[in-house]
């Protein structure tokens, strides 16, 4: 079990900067806005700190999750179609890489333009057997080619500020796994960053002391955690966290989307995803 320090449980408040939403997932903060998918309605959206919001890409996929590339465009994984996609400034989408076959899920694209994206083995709702997730590099070329496999579920993913690691979510196995990235993007050195005891890590941020913000759905919370598996800090919430993200004026804004998850046959609550926020010590750093 990860050890826990002194006063981790204590609450922030939490605001409420967006609702009546479905599936939420994928936060990432851009330019002075908030990115994210609702994969209920399958459209990625952006709000400002006023709460004002706008449609920016409508793909069927679900999972749909989204990566900003170093040039300012926003690319997204199209899961079902096995592509990723590519938003142009005109709001056109293209295809970036043809990924193949499908269960592609979330996505980091780190300082140097390579994207990882992982994929699930099996399909959870359709009730298929087990079978171990992977990890596909998308150089900034196009070409594709796998760099990491033996996920049991393969979920949010993060580069450190210094661009050398790679950490992933595996969540079926309440662990934090990390690689070192070399030179031409592959993935090597694997190993438990942190093993979170009953934690069930979905998607994840990195901040600036490299420790790890992951969001936990069973758990409704997000926690901070150190290298190693110390909890730092931990924000209750009242419904599954998916997803959550550093940003705003200073970085020090964490903002989680959750809804009422119902299992995987339902999914979540219709209405019930909610873009939350709250105030934190320590900017966030790195990818994403």
């Amino acid at each position: 079990m990860p050890a826990v320090e002194k006063g981790s449980d204590e609450m922030n408040e939490v605001r409420v900067l967006l609702t009546g939403r479905g599936l939420v997932e994928s936060p990432r903060w851009h330019g002075d806005r908030l990115y994210f998918s609702d994969w209920s309605a399958g459209e990625v959206i952006a709000v400002d700190l006023a709460a004002r919001s706008e449609v920016i890409a409508r793909v069927e996929s679900l999972p749909l999750c989204t990566a900003w590339l170093p040039d300012g465009r926003l690319v997204i994984v199209s899961s079902q179609g096995g592509r990723l996609l590519r938003r142009e400034p005109d709001g056109s989408l293209v295809t970036r890489a043809d990924l193949g076959g499908t269960g592609w899920n979330d996505i980091v694209v780190d300082g140097r333009g390579n994207a990882y994206v992982n994929r699930v083995g099996f399909d959870l709702m359709a009730g298929e057997a087990f079978k171990p997730g992977s990890i596909a590099l998308v150089t900034a070329d196009g070409s594709v080619r796998e760099v990491a496999d033996d996920f049991a579920l393969p979920n949010g993913m993060a580069v450190t500020p210094d661009g050398s690691t790679l950490i992933v979510a595996d969540s079926h196995r309440h662990h934090l796994v990390a690689f070192d990235i070399g030179a031409d993007g592959g993935l090597s050195d694997r190993r438990i960053w942190a093993d979170l005891g009953e934690g069930t890590p979905d998607g994840i941020c990195v901040d600036a002391q490299n420790a790890v913000w992951y969001a936990d759905v069973p758990n409704k919370r997000c926690v901070r955690v150190a290298e190693g598996g110390a909890v730092l800090r931990t924000v209750d919430l009242d419904r599954g966290g998916f997803a959550c993200a550093l940003g705003g004026p200073d970085g020090t804004t964490l903002f989680i989307v959750a809804a009422k998850w119902r299992g995987m046959s339902e999914m979540v609550t219709p209405g019930t995803g909610q873009v939350l926020t709250t105030e934190v010590d320590v900017p966030g750093a790195g990818w994403p």
